[in-house]
């Protein structure tokens, strides 16, 4: 044998050792078609198509192992190499179905009417649109991914008309105000004189207990009766709730209605199956909010959201 037929030889054996056959194990990393293969014990099978799974894995490169159809309640969107198929995502409470789960899509959800979620984020509770102020009007309307957009009105009134109507306001304004100190100092007088046979104080009746018709779901339908909070004690009463300062300083740019529903979203998930509408109102008490705790536990009653188990307040 030749010379140059020796190292031919020799040539063609090292470029079949440093190149082994796709698929085969050589002691080298396998590479398989990213698009229609995946790798299983060293060889490429053909992955199934969506809404399939791998029953049993091939035992021969670039063929396809057996494949199964998903169950009910689960899918594959792609074609895939999956031992099991996706579980379908379950719509929250606030939110409807806008497609069904099938063996190859996953289920699509949107806010409820009145409520809205931007895609950009992570919809775990939707927000409550916002309204737009008296002196604006709607420019885009609520839709279940945007927000209300409102702008000021345009006014119609000349630059000499509102110099006099500003006037004239103001006359009330100071008007009313002094008519208001005069009231609170005749009040406080009546008081001061008669502090003494006044000094017995009947106790108030006992604030019933309210029971959830539909758990969680119940408490958060409840949220926006508490955009009835008087704004001066909104930090007070979020404090009483054990939110931290950053937390609720956090949330300052926002407006009046989505402070309180994201700070009471904040607190439900923080206390979890423990929340109960029961605190928010204990919460209201002790700030020596009666009224407005009443009023909240009447709207509620009156939704359908609670039920009253009795007259005194007990654990929840």
């Amino acid at each position: 044998m030749s010379t140059k037929v020796v190292w031919a030889s020799l040539a063609v054996l090292q470029l079949v050792v440093a190149y082994p056959q796709r698929g085969v194990k050589s002691g080298r990393s396998v590479s398989c078609k990213e698009d229609i293969e995946y790798l299983h014990n060293g060889i490429c099978c053909v992955k199934c198509e969506a809404g399939l799974y791998v029953q049993t894995p091939c035992t021969e490169t670039g063929k396809k192992g057996t494949c199964e159809e998903c169950g009910y309640g689960t899918f594959t969107e792609h074609a895939n190499g999956l031992k099991q198929c996706i579980k379908c995502t379950q719509c929250p409470p606030d939110q409807e179905i806008v497609r069904g789960c099938s063996h190859t899509q996953d289920t699509l959800c949107q806010c409820k009417p009145g409520k809205y979620c931007h895609p950009d984020e992570a919809c775990e509770i939707c927000k409550k649109c916002s309204r737009c102020n008296s002196d604006e009007e709607v420019v885009k309307n609520c839709t279940s991914t945007s927000n209300t957009e409102c702008k000021k009105r345009q006014s119609n009134s000349s630059p000499e008309a509102d110099t006099t109507l500003t006037a004239v306001l103001t006359l009330v304004f100071v008007v009313l105000f002094l008519g208001l100190v005069i009231l609170i100092f005749i009040i406080w007088k009546k008081k001061w004189k008669t502090a003494d046979s006044n000094s017995f104080k009947p106790e108030e009746v006992p604030f019933p207990t309210l029971i959830p018709k539909n758990g969680v779901e119940s408490l958060t339908a409840c949220f926006e009766f508490f955009e009835e909070l008087n704004v001066d004690f909104h930090n007070r009463f979020f404090r009483k709730l054990s939110i931290e300062d950053n937390k609720i300083r956090s949330k300052d740019h926002h407006s009046h209605e989505d402070r309180i529903h994201y700070l009471l979203a904040y607190w439900v998930e923080k206390k979890g199956k423990e929340a109960s509408l029961n605190d928010l109102l204990r919460a209201l008490l002790d700030l020596n909010q009666r009224r407005t705790a009443e009023t909240i536990m009447d709207n509620a009653v009156k939704k359908g959201y609670y039920e009253l188990e009795s007259f005194s307040l007990g654990d929840d």
